[in-house]
């Protein structure tokens, strides 16, 4: 053998050998399952409460999940929320928002139903012709700081809390919630999903009258007290701070959700977040009244379904995030995230 040709199958030895796209999965699933840590009481639970899909089922039993939120500016965040719903199981996601953004949001999803009420007088009308039909409402995402549309929030909040509606609040409904905490206090069917800013915010109005408490600024080390202590006083309604570690409370009982996600911060990712506690909620309190939830007596005791359902969003929206980010890197956005629902449900709640 020539020179030449030594020289060229060294060469070819030294080249990196490219994957396609299904071996990356592959090795992505496999790297999941070698590592994962040992099945957590937390997930059979969680395993506990999803539905089977059984052929007797119809449309809607495994979820009719309402959104309130998409302005002229914040397309996007409603469509993130409301797909991701779907994508972990939910059967229909209803969209209520302005008339000029509801074209925009129907042209990224067929599966979406688009109601562009949200800015029209006659909007409460319309929205309580549909929520009958609905399990869970998310209120939240893209709602934008509109005065009119926010002055129809407290009514929306109040008729929800009649029908015992489980509800989740995240963005510019939190917003909304530091100028009148009162609405939500006690209403222990309520998840508010405040980032690092957000939960700050609330704190602040919560507790103005404590000069001490009210110019304070959470740190990540003393954020699991802060939670627990805002979740307490606001009457033990459940709190997911979302950080470094997701910190979930309800006064009572908390958790820190330590599932890796990325360091990753493009937006969006809330949005899928509240889509997804959105479905999960909707199986959580289904399963706690049907008494469905597998394990001994005292995991009532332990746990409450919104809860549970905040720390299984919780670890699904961060390995969503995880597996993302090992295909992307810095090119990671929320419809990567979107795409490993699938593969990240199925890792963690391997119940089909």
């Amino acid at each position: 053998m020539s020179d030449d040709d030594n020289n060229q199958q060294q060469q070819q030895q030294n080249q990196p050998i490219e994957k396609s796209k299904a071996e990356l999965d592959n090795d992505i699933q496999n790297n999941l399952q070698n590592n994962d840590e040992e099945f957590s009481e937390f997930r059979q639970m969680i395993c506990s409460i999803i539905p089977p899909l059984q052929p007797e089922f119809h449309k809607g039993q495994a979820g009719r999940i309402g959104l309130i939120g998409g302005s002229r500016e914040y397309t996007g965040a409603p469509y993130f929320s409301a797909i991701s719903a779907m994508k972990t199981g939910a059967d229909l996601s209803y969209i209520f928002c302005s008339s000029d953004s509801a074209s925009v949001i129907k042209s990224y999803s067929p599966e979406l139903i688009v109601y562009p009420v949200l800015d029209q007088p006659n909007f409460l009308d319309d929205f309580n012709a549909i929520l009958p039909k609905l399990h869970v409402l998310v209120i939240g995402p893209g709602l934008g700081r509109n005065d009119q549309i926010l002055s129809n929030i407290g009514t929306v909040i109040a008729q929800v809390k009649e029908r015992n509606m489980p509800i989740v609040l995240d963005a510019d409904a939190l917003y909304f919630i530091s100028k009148c905490p009162e609405i939500v206090r006690s209403y222990t069917s309520a998840i508010l999903t405040p980032n690092v800013a957000e939960f700050d915010r609330l704190y602040s109005a919560v507790f103005r009258s404590d000069s001490k408490l009210s110019n304070k600024t959470v740190g990540d080390d003393d954020a699991r007290s802060a939670v627990e202590l805002l979740a307490k006083t606001l009457g033990h309604i459940t709190i997911l701070r979302k950080g470094p570690v997701d910190i979930i409370s309800n006064g009572l009982i908390t958790y820190a959700c330590r599932e890796q996600g990325s360091n990753r911060r493009c937006g969006g990712q809330g949005d899928l977040l509240s889509g997804v506690l959105g479905t999960f909620t909707h199986w959580s309190h289904k399963a706690f009244e049907s008494n469905q939830i597998s394990g001994s007596s005292s995991i009532y005791q332990n746990y409450s379904p919104t809860l549970l359902a905040c720390l299984a969003a919780s670890m699904l929206t961060r390995r969503c995030a995880r597996l993302a980010f090992q295909k992307q890197a810095r090119s990671t956005t929320t419809s990567d995230l979107i795409k490993e629902i699938k593969n990240a449900f199925t890792t963690l709640y391997p119940v089909d």
